[in-house]
Protein backbone atom coordinates (compact mmCIF):
# COMPACT_ATOMS: atom_id res chain seq x y z
CA UNK A 1 0.00 0.00 0.00
CA UNK A 2 0.99 3.58 -0.47
CA UNK A 3 0.12 6.88 0.69
CA UNK A 4 -0.65 10.31 0.41
CA UNK A 5 0.26 12.53 3.73
CA UNK A 6 -0.90 16.03 4.08
CA UNK A 7 1.05 17.84 7.20
CA UNK A 8 -1.15 20.96 8.23
CA UNK A 9 1.01 23.21 10.77
CA UNK A 10 -0.95 25.21 13.27
CA UNK A 11 0.32 28.60 10.78
CA UNK A 12 -2.63 28.49 7.97
CA UNK A 13 -5.45 30.61 8.07
CA UNK A 14 -7.89 28.46 9.68
CA UNK A 15 -10.90 30.34 8.49
CA UNK A 16 -9.86 30.12 4.72
CA UNK A 17 -8.98 26.39 5.16
CA UNK A 18 -11.91 25.48 6.82
CA UNK A 19 -13.65 27.66 3.27
CA UNK A 20 -12.42 25.97 0.91
CA UNK A 21 -11.66 21.98 2.75
CA UNK A 22 -14.95 20.88 1.12
CA UNK A 23 -13.96 21.43 -2.06
CA UNK A 24 -10.87 19.87 -1.75
CA UNK A 25 -12.03 16.62 -0.05
CA UNK A 26 -14.63 16.78 -3.09
CA UNK A 27 -11.67 16.31 -5.61
CA UNK A 28 -9.51 14.14 -3.73
CA UNK A 29 -12.32 11.74 -2.96
CA UNK A 30 -12.66 11.54 -6.71
CA UNK A 31 -8.91 10.57 -7.38
CA UNK A 32 -9.19 6.78 -9.45
CA UNK A 33 -7.75 4.17 -6.89
CA UNK A 34 -8.61 5.81 -3.33
CA UNK A 35 -9.00 2.98 -1.15
CA UNK A 36 -9.75 5.11 2.11
CA UNK A 37 -8.62 8.29 3.38
CA UNK A 38 -8.17 9.51 7.13
CA UNK A 39 -7.56 12.36 9.71
CA UNK A 40 -5.77 12.36 12.60
CA UNK A 41 -5.95 15.70 14.93
CA UNK A 42 -2.99 16.47 16.95
CA UNK A 43 -3.82 17.26 20.36
CA UNK A 44 -0.73 17.04 22.20
CA UNK A 45 2.76 16.72 21.22
CA UNK A 46 4.36 14.62 23.61
CA UNK A 47 7.89 15.32 22.72
CA UNK A 48 9.91 17.56 20.66
CA UNK A 49 8.55 20.67 18.71
CA UNK A 50 4.35 20.59 17.52
CA UNK A 51 4.93 21.81 13.88
CA UNK A 52 1.56 20.05 12.75
CA UNK A 53 -2.16 20.61 13.99
CA UNK A 54 -3.44 17.99 11.19
CA UNK A 55 -2.18 14.85 9.61
CA UNK A 56 -4.20 13.83 6.32
CA UNK A 57 -3.73 10.40 4.26
CA UNK A 58 -4.98 8.80 1.52
CA UNK A 59 -3.88 5.20 0.81
CA UNK A 60 -4.32 3.65 -2.40
CA UNK A 61 -3.04 -0.18 -3.30
CA UNK A 62 0.82 0.56 -4.97
CA UNK A 63 2.90 3.27 -6.17
CA UNK A 64 0.93 3.00 -9.56
CA UNK A 65 -2.19 3.93 -8.01
CA UNK A 66 -0.98 6.97 -6.10
CA UNK A 67 0.82 8.25 -9.39
CA UNK A 68 -2.63 7.87 -11.27
CA UNK A 69 -4.38 9.62 -8.98
CA UNK A 70 -2.54 12.57 -8.12
CA UNK A 71 -1.94 13.18 -12.10
CA UNK A 72 -5.83 13.17 -12.90
CA UNK A 73 -7.58 15.81 -13.34
CA UNK A 74 -9.24 15.42 -9.79
CA UNK A 75 -5.95 14.98 -8.20
CA UNK A 76 -4.06 18.06 -9.95
CA UNK A 77 -7.14 20.12 -8.75
CA UNK A 78 -7.04 19.10 -5.54
CA UNK A 79 -3.41 19.75 -5.31
CA UNK A 80 -4.15 23.52 -5.94
CA UNK A 81 -7.12 23.58 -3.66
CA UNK A 82 -4.40 22.51 -1.31
CA UNK A 83 -1.60 25.17 -1.94
CA UNK A 84 -4.65 27.45 -2.09
CA UNK A 85 -6.22 26.73 1.39
CA UNK A 86 -2.65 26.25 3.47
CA UNK A 87 -1.28 29.30 1.71
CA UNK A 88 1.27 26.73 0.68
CA UNK A 89 2.16 25.62 3.64
CA UNK A 90 0.97 21.78 3.42
CA UNK A 91 3.73 20.07 3.56
CA UNK A 92 2.93 16.98 0.72
CA UNK A 93 4.78 13.07 1.32
CA UNK A 94 4.74 10.16 -0.31
CA UNK A 95 5.83 6.80 0.68
CA UNK A 96 5.16 2.92 1.20
CA UNK A 97 3.05 1.73 4.04
CA UNK A 98 3.16 -1.34 6.17
CA UNK A 99 0.79 -2.14 9.10
CA UNK A 100 0.97 -4.92 11.24
CA UNK A 101 -0.43 -6.54 14.16
CA UNK A 102 1.33 -6.85 17.54
CA UNK A 103 2.86 -9.84 18.89
CA UNK A 104 1.22 -11.62 21.83
CA UNK A 105 2.73 -10.40 25.19
CA UNK A 106 5.71 -13.42 25.95
CA UNK A 107 4.34 -16.57 27.27
CA UNK A 108 0.60 -15.98 26.75
CA UNK A 109 -1.30 -17.39 23.82
CA UNK A 110 -3.82 -15.45 21.54
CA UNK A 111 -7.30 -15.36 23.28
CA UNK A 112 -9.95 -17.40 21.41
CA UNK A 113 -13.66 -16.46 21.06
CA UNK A 114 -16.19 -19.20 21.17
CA UNK A 115 -19.73 -18.88 19.75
Amino acid sequence: MHTLLLLIPPSVDWQRFDQGWPAFLHQAEQMPGLIREGVFQIQNSLTGQDPFHRIYSFHFADQDDLITAMTSTPGKQASQIIHQITGGKAVILTGKTREDQPSPPSGSSPSTSSP
